[in-house]
């Protein structure tokens, strides 16, 4: 049975970015990757998170907000995605072995401040911003390892 890589998407709260990364990478690539998220400073899932999932079809059964301090020393992962540039700045610096760090500096929806409508819209732009990333990036992974994308 093959292994499959494990990925971590780290943001400040682990509610919005790095919960949506961590459900469209399973989505779209599970079956190459074993998907985890996490927070610096774990806050819970926010409802406009689940929503906008929801309304794309895309689950996020099973997940929770995590402290990322529960896989320090306990999990080696292929990739560390940072989604902002607090948790990209203040990633623990002994964190065990990463084989690769990406950043991808994404705004904070959970920060916006509007009405119902206008929450629901910036959830869907960052929602929609992480979703093409991690198409990208699984296309660039694919061209890296000479398949077809």
């Amino acid at each position: 049975m093959e292994r499959r890589t494990k990925v971590l998407f780290l943001c400040t709260g682990n509610s919005a970015r790095s919960q949506m990364g961590e459900a469209y990478l399973r989505h779209h690539a599970g079956d190459r990757f074993e998907v985890f998220s996490a927070g610096l400073t774990p806050g819970g899932i926010n409802p406009y998170t689940r929503r906008v999932m929801e309304e794309a079809g895309v689950s996020l059964e099973g997940q929770w907000s995590k402290d990322v301090r529960e896989y320090l020393g306990r999990v080696n992962f292929g990739y560390l995605i940072t989604v902002c540039g607090h948790a990209d700045q203040n990633c623990p610096r002994t964190f065990l072995s990463i084989g690769h760090k990406l950043h991808w500096d994404l705004e904070d929806p959970a920060a916006f401040v509007g009405d119902d409508e206008a929450k629901m819209a910036k959830f869907r732009e960052v929602r929609d911003q992480i979703e093409a990333r991690v198409l990208a990036w699984l296309g660039e992974l694919a061209v890296t390892a000479g398949q077809p994308a």
